[in-house]
């Protein structure tokens, strides 16, 4: 009995000195692109003050990137190399008086083509980086159908993820029209930027989304004091290891 407990006790500590020895960087890592502190992604509401016709909540027919949240730069930034497996989003609820939400929906539905959807686009930087002009990667997903998730935070699992790279952007697409900005916030922690260069103090009424592979836009209307409520969340590439072994080929197999 007492050669055993040795014998456990060697091989415990054994396999303690082998994971010590496996670098914490080599695993691949979970990154929630576009969290920021002290600002948690939020369900959006009117300010105190603001009367429901200048309550400028709603994304339409366009595709957003924050410029600064928390006075971070591109807090969708790709910085490593890895696959987008899900999305969080931050949904009004538009109003808690329920026959004035419907309304509300309906208005929307009948003026920006459609019910409220969604989707995560990634997008690539073209051109001079003062043209602000973006590429849509090979990479997007489905758009989601919202109106079960108004009034919740809701995170969204890609049944199929999209591989990133470094220096690309996870920007939010709205085909229709989604209930996710947060405005009246301080000017210079927060901002985000539509892919239009006209007719900016008003929502898009036609389509300006990017929604095809390869498609550009200048991304010339920016929005001080307001920022998209949405994350993206990113699993990493692990790192191999540094000259690896590996056992030698055995002749007539492979």
């Amino acid at each position: 009995m007492v050669c055993m407990k040795r014998f456990l006790l060697a091989a415990m500590t054994a396999a303690g000195l082998l994971g010590a020895l496996v670098p914490a960087s080599a695993a691949g890592k979970v990154i929630e692109l576009g969290a920021t502190t002290p600002s948690p992604l939020v369900a959006p509401v009117c300010p105190a003050g603001v009367t429901p016709a200048n309550c400028k909540i709603v994304l339409t027919q366009s595709t957003a990137i924050e410029t600064i949240r928390d006075s971070v730069a591109y807090p969708t930034k790709v910085t490593q190399a890895g696959q987008i497996v899900a999305f969080t989003l931050g949904l009004s609820r538009l109003d808690a008086n329920r026959a004035k939400a419907k309304a509300d929906i309906h208005y929307l539905d009948s003026t920006y083509g459609g019910v409220p959807k969604a989707q995560i686009t990634v997008l690539k930087p073209v051109g001079k980086a003062s043209k602000r002009t973006w590429q849509v990667t090979a990479a997007s997903s489905p758009a989601v159908h919202l109106i079960p998730y108004l009034g919740q935070v809701v995170q969204f699992p890609l049944s199929k993820p999209l591989p990133v790279q470094p220096g690309e952007m996870v920007a939010l697409t709205t085909p229709t029209w989604a209930p996710v900005l947060s405005f009246d916030l301080p000017l210079k922690t927060f901002a985000y930027r539509q892919s239009r260069t006209a007719g900016c103090p008003l929502p898009a009424t036609s389509q300006a989304a990017q929604l095809l592979i390869g498609a550009t836009a200048t991304y010339g209307c920016d929005y001080p004091g307001t920022r998209v409520e949405y994350s993206a969340t990113e699993i990493t590439n692990p790192l191999q290891t540094k000259n690896y072994v590996h056992a030698r080929d055995i002749p007539g197999k492979r």
